[in-house]
């Protein structure tokens, strides 16, 4: 089902409505749906090139808007169908440590489902659930999103389709190890 589902949404790269669906794809995938709007952006740019900055701009917004539906979707149906169901357990106080933890890291949680393979629809619904500042959720989305979405545009835009293999067979391990380098830098310098 899952690669009707990416054939299908590849598919819509090829359309005269492409732009629309790369806005839709990437506004769902940020809270629900499980393909990733990198498989439409990619043949985009490759076809387009003159494009790339606003395929990776309507990617980034859209993604963001949808990262703030994930966001409500966690604050108000958290209350309806996880309440009931963590103190039936006796875990509220599990879920109370858990929104302490996140809203004190959760810029740098937000920013790193942003950028890396890690399904960025958890941290949106998550950081609703948590009731993380709604501000710094958009701005941590906006940098990351914005980070990933331009890096794959412009790696297109400037070196074309030989690269096409490399971001999408290598490039999530690549922001992946960026991104502990970065804060494991930042724990260095703390303990320092």
């Amino acid at each position: 089902m899952i690669r009707r589902l990416y054939d299908w949404t590849l598919s819509l790269a090829a359309g005269p409505r492409a732009p629309a669906a790369l806005g839709s794809v990437s506004f769902v995938e940020s809270s629900v749906f499980p393909i990733p709007p990198d498989i439409l952006l990619i043949p985009m740019v490759i076809a387009r090139k003159e494009r790339a900055w606003w395929y990776a701009l309507l990617c980034t917004l859209t993604s963001v808007a949808g990262g703030v539906l994930g966001y409500f979707i966690g604050m108000l149906l958290f209350e309806q169908v996880a309440v009931p169901v963590l103190t039936f357990y006796g875990k509220m106080g599990w879920m109370d440590e858990f929104s302490t933890y996140f809203n004190e890291y959760g810029w740098w949680f937000v920013f790193i489902a942003g950028l890396t393979p890690f399904p960025y629809k958890v941290i949106t619904i998550a950081s609703g659930v948590a009731g993380l500042s709604l501000p710094i959720f958009i701005v941590a989305s906006l940098v990351s999103r914005g980070l990933r979405f331009f890096v794959v545009a412009g790696l297109l835009y400037f070196f074309g389709p030989p690269i096409k293999h490399f971001i999408e067979q290598r490039l999530g391990l690549m922001f992946t190890i960026f991104v502990v380098l970065l804060v494991g830098g930042f724990v260095v310098l703390r303990y320092i």
